[in-house]
């Protein structure tokens, strides 16, 4: 129990210095002003609005208030949209959840049986086909990869359509984007972490009882081999949160990366802040629920 609530303080603490940081670092970027008024307004339009948008008032000032009114669950509202940066995420967010969790979805489903099968086939051709698959699945980067199934799928062969937000054939192109280097990333691991598992003394005794090979790598060797995966699954959710900016800008995918990634061209700085708040959340609980699942998948492993 101790262990969980040091978790959960510096997590906490790291929350409150990213904040902190980013805070400061967005207003270093430049004026957004320049962003929400035509180039020819006066003086006076620009002091007016500058003082709606609390930006005249000192660096330290509007930090306390940013912080006085983030304890009340009041995280400002966007300098462009006029709205609160809450409901603007919450109408994207959904859309950027679904995309992420069926590539990572389909990460895992494809990564650990690949692993599992070339382990099995160690130094066989099957094995090296599904390794350099694996490798080019990883290395391939994610707008490189996007922009030719575009090309073929969409221009060349037209059974796709390029882009947008609508039934599961929106979703192909951009899953398998996203997908394949968490899918390769898993497999070379898994296939690792498997044949370390394989040469273990209580894998060689569950053979002599006489346990068939399935039931050995399925019900006892899977469940040691797969921690290692369960620690790159937690590791891939700031890669996949930081990767939807890519896709959803390739793919025209109405999600949260887009609407961050034009805040960060206009400054709209409660809605980067915003953006960085809940990436962090995210990290951090990610990063626990590893923790406990390590303790319940192996016994041996215990926290103090």
């Amino acid at each position: 129990m101790a262990f969980y609530i040091r978790r959960i303080f510096r997590g906490i603490m790291t929350l409150f210095i990213i904040v902190t940081i980013v805070f400061f670092a967005t207003r270093l970027t430049g004026d957004p002003l320049m962003w929400l008024l035509p180039d020819d307004a006066p003086m006076e339009a620009m002091e007016l609005l500058s003082a709606r948008l609390g930006l005249d008032r000192p660096y330290h000032e509007q930090y306390i208030r940013y912080l006085q009114s983030a304890f009340r669950g009041d995280f400002g509202n966007s300098f462009l949209y006029r709205r609160s940066v809450t409901a603007l995420f919450m109408e994207r967010i959904p859309r950027s959840l679904w995309l992420m969790a069926y590539s990572l979805a389909f990460g895992i489903i494809f990564g650990i049986p690949v692993g599992i099968l070339a382990a099995l086939n160690r130094n066989k051709p099957l094995d090296r086909f599904l390794m350099t698959s694996s490798f080019l699945a990883y290395a391939v980067p994610n707008f490189v990869l996007g922009i030719f199934l575009i090309l073929f799928f969409s221009l060349f062969l037209r059974w796709l359509p390029s882009g947008g937000y609508g039934g599961w054939r929106y979703l192909i192109m951009p899953v398998f984007t996203f997908g394949a280097s968490s899918a390769g990333l898993i497999a070379r691991l898994m296939r690792s972490s498997m044949l370390d598992v394989v040469r273990k003394d209580f894998i060689r005794t569950a053979h002599a009882k006489g346990l068939s090979r399935r039931t050995v790598i399925i019900k006892h060797a899977l469940r040691i081999a797969v921690l290692p995966v369960i620690t790159v699954v937690g590791l891939q959710i700031p890669r996949l949160i930081a990767g939807s900016f890519v896709i959803e800008t390739i793919f025209s995918w109405p999600g949260a990366g887009r609407l961050v990634i034009q805040a960060a061209r206009t400054r709209d700085f409660p809605v980067l802040q915003f953006a960085v708040l809940i990436t962090a959340v995210c990290v951090v609980v990610a990063n626990t629920l590893v923790d406990i699942s390590y303790s319940l998948l192996d016994p041996r492993i215990k926290y103090e």
